[in-house]
């Protein structure tokens, strides 16, 4: 790889228990097809030579990283897991910023990955990376919505139904997928001001982007690049793996 290529780093932000998927344990090592999901995704992103390294953020007491992740290239761990996915997305960018050995600049790319995606396929990853770096801009995979979209009516009470109130377009709207990527300075910036704002919502790095006036770029993600998020996620993904794990 030539230095006067612009530098590529992914952060997998792996510092969660994922309650809503009843593993009993963070569902980021919940085997599939045989191997901890957390290598699948990151193995996804290994797939792109372009990606110089893939630092991967855990709870600093996580006894499991070290052997999910075992003899791959590329590829660090570090305890910098924060109470959030912005908490540690943000401590991995400060822990990569001051790593002395390759350190990360704020003119660097960084792509930041669900763990949850271990089926984000290597075209959908080349086009988003191919997109930013042709624009200049940041931008994230994502999918439009093809689903009739309904808003509920608020709950009054303990067990009462759910309601629909009213039917939403779904013209230009699109459903957030990652790998998400920005500018590490830029992101790092965003990170800052969301999390020193108590109102902020940010459930994504292209939420904190927004707020700081950003427009990122919609890239088309895959249908294979689903989160695992609940426990029927587990089989439907590894139906979808296949012989591809």
């Amino acid at each position: 790889m030539s230095f006067s290529e612009p530098r590529i780093f992914a952060i997998v932000p792996a510092g969660g228990v994922g309650a809503r998927a009843g593993t009993g344990q963070p569902k980021q090592y919940r085997l599939l097809c045989g191997q901890p999901m957390l290598r699948l995704a990151v193995c996804a992103l290994l797939a792109d030579a372009r990606i110089r390294q893939v630092r991967v953020a855990v709870a600093a007491d996580d006894p499991h990283a070290e052997g999910a992740l075992r003899d791959l290239p590329r590829t660090t761990c570090r305890p910098c897991g924060g109470p959030t996915r912005a908490h540690t997305v943000l401590g991995a960018l400060h822990d990569a910023l001051n790593d002395c050995d390759g350190a990360l600049l704020p003119t660097d790319w960084v792509l930041v990955h669900d763990a949850a995606r271990p089926g984000l396929p290597a075209d959908a990853l080349a086009r988003l990376i191919d997109a930013c770096l042709r624009h200049d801009l940041g931008g994230l995979l994502a999918e439009p919505v093809a689903d009739t979209v309904k808003r509920a009516t608020p709950q009054q009470h303990a067990g009462e139904p759910v309601r629909v109130m009213q039917s939403v377009s779904r013209e230009a709207l699109w459903l957030a997928q990652t790998p998400q990527m920005f500018r590490a300075g830029a992101l790092l910036a965003a990170l800052e001001a969301a999390l020193a704002d108590d109102s902020a919502a940010i459930t994504d790095e292209a939420s904190a982007m927004e707020r700081a006036g950003h427009q990122p770029l919609l890239v088309a993600g895959s249908l294979l690049n689903r989160k695992v998020t609940w426990p029927e996620d587990f089989d439907i993904m590894e139906r979808l793996l296949g012989p591809r794990a």
